[in-house]
């Protein structure tokens, strides 16, 4: 799907509050609510706009340990790796990458316990051969 400037500049104000009235939306974009509400609308049903979430303050997060770990996959294992660490629940996301790693995974535990546990089961998954761990400190921008 092809995005104009207004529907790049929509998203935007949504990214920074998806609460926002659709007339308020309508006034930044200089168009009518109905516009606005059926950019809204052809974003969300061609799939470029997925959901709407909730950004919790740091504090308020359940899950206050973060962090990113890099991971490198012996050959052809990737596929496997992937199916194992989707099943665990302190793995938010996967994505796969090009460079020296192969996989970055972003971890979320309730505390360093969990996350030490965590680190040790994924650095001994089969086919892992080395990984990176980075514990996330400040968000700027979600």
């Amino acid at each position: 799907m092809e995005l104009d400037h207004k529907d790049r500049k929509l998203i935007a104000l949504l990214r920074q509050n998806a609460r926002l009235p659709v007339s308020s939306l309508a006034m930044h974009l200089q168009v009518s609510r109905a516009t606005v509400q059926n950019r809204i609308n052809r974003l969300t049903e061609s799939g470029v706009i997925q959901g709407f979430s909730v950004r919790l303050k740091t504090d308020a997060d359940t899950m206050p340990i973060r962090a990113v770990m890099l991971i490198q996959v012996r050959a052809r294992r990737a596929k496997e790796v992937i199916k194992i660490l989707s099943g665990l629940p302190h793995i938010r996301a996967l994505h796969s990458t090009n460079g020296s790693w192969d996989i970055i995974a972003e971890l979320s535990t309730e505390n360093l316990e969990e996350f030490d546990g965590t680190l040790n089961f994924i650095q001994n998954v089969e086919g892992i051969a080395k990984t990176e761990t980075n514990l996330l400190l400040t968000s700027y921008k979600m």
